[in-house]
């Protein structure tokens, strides 16, 4: 399908913005829908180049001056065209219709001294093709360069404290009412030296026996590697899954309600205690493949 003529396009409204917009709220525009539907970031979409080609040729006129005013005219004539067509009845129409295509005939064989607005359009356009638009090429560059970053971000390894748990392990009597000399607050307190703790789970029916998870890569290693506990009783910190995982970034979109709303207190306080659950029954399953 052949692609609209610029005359036939309006684009304003496919920057979302009226006629007195300034060049600023241009830019702005443009590299906001640029992001939404660059072909790049939908691949599936067929009208994505098509749409994009479109802004582009948006950014170009209107951030000319020159461009831009011819644009203009031409927009207002055909706003004030379209004004006087709703006022006329059918029979005047008519003779409207044929005065103009008589004057455009005539004014097309006097050379470029009168030319129409549409033709004056139609030059600046060429002389924007023929110059190249510097504006243009840097803008969908830098867009170009976005996306890339933002996709090189999402396949980067990232650290997930919850892929990562540490078991640890010391030794206590089942009637021990002690634990061992280890309880919740003696363990965090050993424990916090190597960073923030997300989760430490004391198991509930195994003695000498918990989980913790904490916030970094580092802490998590150093703790493995030196954490002894107390002399007369030490403790063994290994690896839940054996070896430290790596994973992924992935793209989320807009969250729907702010960490402030009450809303999303309670979300939180209902994902804090699933989690904590997770990790209890992991406790108890790990108990279970140990007696049989």
């Amino acid at each position: 399908m052949a692609r609209k003529s610029v005359q036939d396009i309006d684009l304003y409204a496919i920057l979302d913005l009226q006629i007195t917009a300034t060049e600023s709220q241009i830019k702005k525009a443009y590299r906001k829908k640029a992001l939404q539907c660059h072909p790049d970031k939908n691949p599936n979409d067929p009208k994505a180049a098509e749409t994009f080609h479109q802004l582009s040729q948006a950014l170009e006129i209107l951030t000319d001056a020159s461009a831009r005013a011819a644009y203009d005219k031409v927009l207002r004539a055909k706003e004030a065209a379209k004004l006087r067509h709703q006022e006329l009845d059918s029979k005047r129409q008519k003779l409207k219709e044929d005065l103009e295509r008589r004057e455009q005939e005539a004014v097309s064989g006097k050379g470029t001294v009168n030319l129409t607005d549409e033709q004056k359009l139609a030059a600046e356009i060429a002389r924007l093709q023929e110059e190249g638009s510097r504006l243009l090429r840097d803008e969908q560059k830098r867009m170009k360069d976005e996306i890339q970053r933002t996709m090189q971000k999402l396949s980067e390894p990232v650290w997930d404290s919850s892929l990562n748990r540490i078991k640890i392990r010391w030794k206590a009597d089942k009637t021990d009412p002690h634990n061992g000399g280890y309880d919740e607050s003696t363990l965090r307190r050993i424990l916090k030296k190597y960073g923030n703790i997300v989760a430490l789970i004391m198991s509930p029916k195994k003695k000498g026996s918990a989980l913790v998870e904490f916030c970094t890569k580092e802490g998590s290693e150093m703790a493995v590697e030196f954490e002894k506990g107390l002399p007369n009783n030490p403790l063994e910190l290994k690896w839940l899954n054996e070896r430290p995982v790596l994973t992924t970034k992935k793209e989320t979109g807009p969250t729907l309600v702010s960490d402030r709303d009450y809303e999303s207190l309670v979300l939180t306080k209902m994902r804090q205690a699933a989690e904590r659950q997770r990790l209890i029954e992991e406790m108890m399953k790990e108990k279970q493949s140990g007696c049989s």
